[in-house]
């Protein structure tokens, strides 16, 4: 496949400094025989402590091979709601030691106490939304471990239902409208990963506004 990674020269302008080695060094999977496993355990990882969301590698991947999307998008939902659940495991058995030191990485100790709060509202509601939106999820998953929310009502079933209605509507369109979607991509690719980084950071700010 053509390659996917930017011009060098586009990402040195992006203003956000340590997301653009990640970006490319995840989206080089798309290059390799190893892009179906990476998918798997990109989306397993970024449900609990990654930063870089799987949706990156997913679009690559569907950009490359359309017909195989729908595959690619089951391989992340499964790896996504199996990472959820490992982030629920951390925030129930190993708070102290893992849950916080990622909470404090990502400074979102404010974000985090405001999603316990959510959780008194609707669990499965906000865990829904977490997954299906750029709002970062691992935070919501940990908290859910924290909080002790219905593990499988709650946690899992939120996950499953919002991980696969984000993942499949990405796949979707590359699987139904292939050619073009990826003459847009390549034509936009740099302001669109561009464009993907300021939701990925804008996804803690819009925490703020939930109620």
């Amino acid at each position: 496949m053509e390659s996917t990674t930017p011009p060098s020269s586009a990402w040195h302008q992006a203003p956000f400094g340590w997301l653009k080695k990640m970006y490319r060094w995840v989206l080089h999977w798309a290059d390799t025989p190893y892009g179906v496993p990476a998918l798997f355990l990109l989306a397993f990882a970024e449900s609990s402590f990654f930063p870089i969301p799987p949706d990156v590698l997913l679009i690559a991947l569907a950009l490359s091979k359309p017909r195989k999307s729908l595959w690619f998008a089951t391989v992340c939902s499964i790896g996504s709601v199996l990472g959820g659940m490992a982030g629920y495991g951390i925030g129930y058995f190993f708070w102290e030691t893992v849950g916080q030191p990622i909470i404090n990485f990502y400074q979102a100790q404010a974000v985090f106490a405001k999603v316990q709060g959510y959780y008194q509202q609707n669990a499965f509601l906000y865990v829904f939304t977490a997954a299906f939106t750029p709002i970062p999820y691992k935070v919501f998953t940990i908290a859910g471990g924290i909080c002790q929310i219905q593990f499988w009502q709650d946690m899992v079933l939120g996950s499953l239902i919002g991980r696969s209605l984000r993942f499949f509507l990405v796949a979707g369109l590359f699987y139904f409208f292939g050619p073009p979607i990826k003459q847009f991509i390549d034509r936009y690719f740099e302001m669109l990963t561009i464009l993907f980084s300021v939701l990925l950071v804008g996804g803690f700010i819009a925490i703020k506004y939930l109620h």
